[in-house]
């Protein structure tokens, strides 16, 4: 009936929140929001994420956000980003006193950062006072990303793993906090499952040891890179208190092979490990096979000092293994490769990307033994020929992506193989490879 709201009077709050929260993407709420005033404050109970930039936000704002959006769980802060304002906010000046405080702010800022946008840029970077307000506005918060927020500090990081005890996710990404800070957060968040600590600069050992004693049974996901001041200290105590531990990311030339054989020793759940550190050996490889009977994605970035011993092992014991990428390794084989595959026959996803002395033998073997392949990258493999591809055509028929990049004696024969034999295939790269007639793709 033309002007009546049937929906409003006939609908309790309980279930027009349900409704809400079964709405598919973003764009959705937000045009839900703007119906009435009632539908955008139910709206908001359903806000679990909210994804802000760093840059184009004060402290005051995220008070703000606290407010407004009291269920949330995940907040993403990222530096790199900023805010988007409406192109003419500033014009409704008489009806200011019926606008939402949030937008009065935001026309603010935008004046603000017209006049003078070099003070606002400087001022306005997320500092230890809005993380306090961070954790007192969302004191539920599960997940919480600050990416290259240059400005926080332990203080700061201390202040929110008081208040946000039901944290099972912390990225740091680029962030200066010290170890005060990290220790803070193994003594306060006892459920934290994952941590990212990629270009932490300003961390040692003390940092990470603390937290894996405050809340190490806990973690299950671990990231490292460029952390100078970090070395085998930190992943001897990752070994020692994090035995539940399933995801580690490390990318260091500071650690050696005593920590990773630490790591691999005592965390026998491991089912992710991806290296790209210089100075580990096959015996860290050969502790990996023995004892991660789990793994499930293995990847080995710039290894100048590991041979096919420690692929041996690899295939010899992780007979789990999905996932093997193998990048710049130059002193493995055609016959590391080939244990492997004949060793891990549930392998779905293969990358080769500039290791040399691949050729194709090793490839051979992998399309005899590994009929789940799904994804294949071969990548600045000159050594790989046609007979390789023709071998995957043969036994990979659930192959569904394959990505070929300098791969310059393989040819329009290879190709037509795949064509033929891969009848699942969805995608095809092909860059560089001189052999390859274009006309031969017309058979995908």
């Amino acid at each position: 009936m033309r002007g009546r709201d049937r929906i409003n009077s006939c609908l309790p709050d309980e279930l027009m929140v349900e409704i809400f929260q079964r709405l598919g993407s973003k764009s959705a709420h937000d045009a839900c929001s703007l119906v009435c005033k009632r539908w955008l404050g139910l709206e908001r109970l359903t806000r679990a994420t909210l994804r802000v930039g760093a840059s184009s936000t004060s402290d005051r704002f995220f008070k703000l956000l606290a407010a407004r959006f009291t269920n949330v769980r995940n907040v993403h802060v990222d530096e790199r980003l900023s805010i988007s304002l409406p192109a003419r906010l500033g014009r409704r000046r008489r009806n200011d006193q019926f606008a939402d405080p949030a937008l009065l702010f935001l026309r603010m800022h935008e004046e603000t950062e017209r006049k003078s946008v070099a003070d606002v840029s400087e001022s306005s970077s997320l500092s230890d006072d809005g993380l306090a307000v961070l954790g007192e506005g969302f004191p539920k918060m599960e997940k919480l990303s600050l990416i290259w927020c240059s400005n926080i500090s332990s203080v700061g990081l201390r202040s929110l793993a008081e208040r946000c005890m039901f944290l099972k996710s912390l990225d740091l990404q680029g962030c200066y906090v010290g170890d005060q800070g990290l220790a803070a957060v193994g003594e306060c968040c006892k459920q934290l499952e994952e941590l990212n600590l990629r270009f932490c600069e300003g961390l040692t050992d003390k940092g990470l040891v603390q937290l894996t004693a405050g809340c190490g049974r806990s973690l299950k996901s671990l990231g490292i890179a460029a952390c100078a001041k970090m070395t085998d200290a930190s992943l001897e105590a990752v070994g020692s208190h994090c035995q539940y531990l399933e995801t580690l990311s490390l990318d260091s030339e500071f650690m050696h092979d005593i920590g990773l054989l630490s790591v691999a020793r005592g965390c026998h759940y491991l089912k992710v490990l991806k290296l790209h550190c210089a100075n580990v050996t096959d015996e860290t490889l050969r502790t990996v096979g023995r004892c991660c009977l789990s793994l499930e994605e293995l990847a080995l970035h710039s290894f100048q000092r590991f041979t096919d011993v420690g692929l041996h092992s690899v295939g010899n014991g992780c007979k789990s293994l999905k996932s093997l990428t193998l990048t710049d390794c130059n002193f493995l084989t055609d016959n590391g490769l080939g244990k492997v595959a004949t060793g891990c026959k549930q392998l779905t996803h293969l990358e080769v990307n500039g290791c040399h002395g691949i050729g194709t033998l090793g490839l051979e073997s992998v399309g005899k033994s590994c009929p789940n392949l799904t994804e294949l990258a071969l990548l600045y493999c000159q050594r790989i020929g046609g007979r390789a591809l023709l071998e995957i055509g043969r036994g990979c028929k659930f192959l569904q992506a394959l990505h070929l990049v300098d791969c310059s004696i393989i040819g329009d024969d290879a190709i037509i193989s795949i064509a033929k034999g891969c009848k699942n295939l969805r995608r095809l790269h092909i860059r560089r490879c001189y052999e390859v007639d274009s006309l031969c793709a017309s058979y995908c």
